[in-house]
């Protein structure tokens, strides 16, 4: 049986740390192949140049060197669509890892196409759910492609090894890398999620220096701000009447939410592999959007349509979590999602206040507002409702319950 070729190029999802610096080095080594480096804009907040010196360092010419600015990309056409369907995994995470990988493999399988690479590689490991997540992305845009994982092939299974292999290959080592890294993290424009180390014990309260995205609630101002947030066909699109683009409201959402400490989650999630993990995520922005969504669907989504959506948000978000983004499941969920929103176009006011988003108003125009004072008020409706009405609608509903009855008594 003859054995599989080795790639000739590789695209490799690369951030410039430790981690990506010494799959690169390992990928040159141990398949002899081309690299070609993509590093994401995702709004993490870190200034990127440094992995472009980094890759050019270890022998990367600048035509294979990728470092690109996908946050308007990421926020309209992948965290909005999600938030339509007010996606929720097992009740409380907002999905902020699980939503930026599917960008991240669509560019590499693009990229690969464009400079004929054969493989692309990651830097996930064979613990987690990214591994998953990349792959499935990868393989369903592009079937052939050869994926490499090292961290599911390579012998460098401690962070001393890795250290002593990037010091071999003259790798640069920061000095917060030399220690026992006391937490990772993951970083974009929509949260940073925080696992591992110090906080794996689930009883042990997460540390305050974990948080980097927002305010203690304890110290945050003691008075309220209130804002408003647009909606058009389901997507914000502006705040408090200031038109804005999709990454610049998520981005300016932040900042409220950092400012008042909302959109902490301590959580213990059922991992896609199959294990239980406890992590800290910060959300402030998607934190407030997600309450703002829903309060806007209250006025303006029909009762049906409403509770179906509640019905499909928890497959929706398991589909997203488990890294099927690309598929036609999700496809077909994203269709009835996107038609459920064609209405859902108003005005919402946030009160935000100590680590909460409260919704406190909602006005829609009257061609989407199916919310009648008329019909619901407590004074004279004028006819708009006939309470007689009410006493046949009960008999019908309670006919069953009667034969039910009456068929135990026998």
């Amino acid at each position: 049986m003859t054995e599989p070729s080795k790639p000739s190029k590789v695209v490799l999802a690369y951030s410039g740390g430790l981690d990506t610096s010494v799959i690169l080095k390992w990928l040159q080594q141990e398949y002899g192949c081309e690299v070609i480096t993509f590093t994401a804009d995702l709004g993490q907040g870190e200034e990127l140049e440094p992995a472009r010196r980094k890759a050019q360092a270890m022998g990367i010419p600048d035509k294979h060197i990728f470092i690109e600015d996908l946050r308007e990309e990421f926020v309209g056409d992948y965290v909005f669509p999600m938030m339509r369907a007010n996606a929720l995994y097992e009740g409380h995470y907002l999905l902020g890892t699980s939503i930026a990988r599917p960008l991240i493999s669509k560019r590499q399988i693009e990229i690969a196409r464009e400079l004929g690479a054969d493989a692309v590689s990651h830097g996930a490991t064979g613990k987690g759910n990214d591994q998953v997540r990349f792959e499935l992305g990868y393989y369903a845009l592009n079937p052939d492609v050869k994926v490499i994982a090292p961290w599911r092939e390579w012998d460098l299974t401690s962070r001393t090894r890795l250290i002593e292999f990037a010091e071999a290959h003259q790798i640069s080592v920061p000095k917060d890398k030399r220690g026992e890294a006391p937490f990772s993290t993951d970083a974009n424009i929509l949260h940073t999620s925080s696992e591992g180390k110090v906080l794996e014990d689930p009883w042990e309260e997460t540390p305050d220096y974990v948080y980097s995205r927002t305010n203690n609630p304890e110290d945050a101002p003691d008075t309220p701000e209130y804002i408003t947030v647009d909606f058009e066909r389901g997507d914000a699109v502006a705040i408090n009447g200031e038109a804005m683009s999709p990454a610049t409201l998520l981005a300016k959402l932040n900042d409220y939410g950092r400012e008042h400490g909302i959109g902490r989650l301590d959580l213990v999630e059922n991992r896609f592999v199959g294990i239980k993990s406890r992590g800290m995520y910060e959300t402030p922005g998607g934190t407030i959007y997600y309450i703002a969504h829903r309060g806007i669907e209250q006025i303006t989504l029909d009762r049906g349509a409403a509770h179906l959506k509640d019905e499909l948000a928890p497959r929706y978000a398991e589909i997203i979590y488990n890294g099927f983004w690309f598929s036609p499941e999700r496809e077909m969920l994203q269709a009835a999602i996107d038609h459920s929103q064609r209405h859902v176009t108003g005005t919402v006011r946030i009160k935000l206040y100590k680590g909460s988003a409260t919704l406190v108003g909602r006005k829609a125009d009257v061609r989407y507002n199916l919310y009648s004072q008329d019909v619901v008020t407590f004074e004279d409706d004028a006819g708009a409702y006939d309470q007689q009405d009410a006493a046949g609608f009960i008999k019908l509903n309670a006919l069953r319950l009667k034969l039910l009855k009456n068929r135990r008594n026998q």
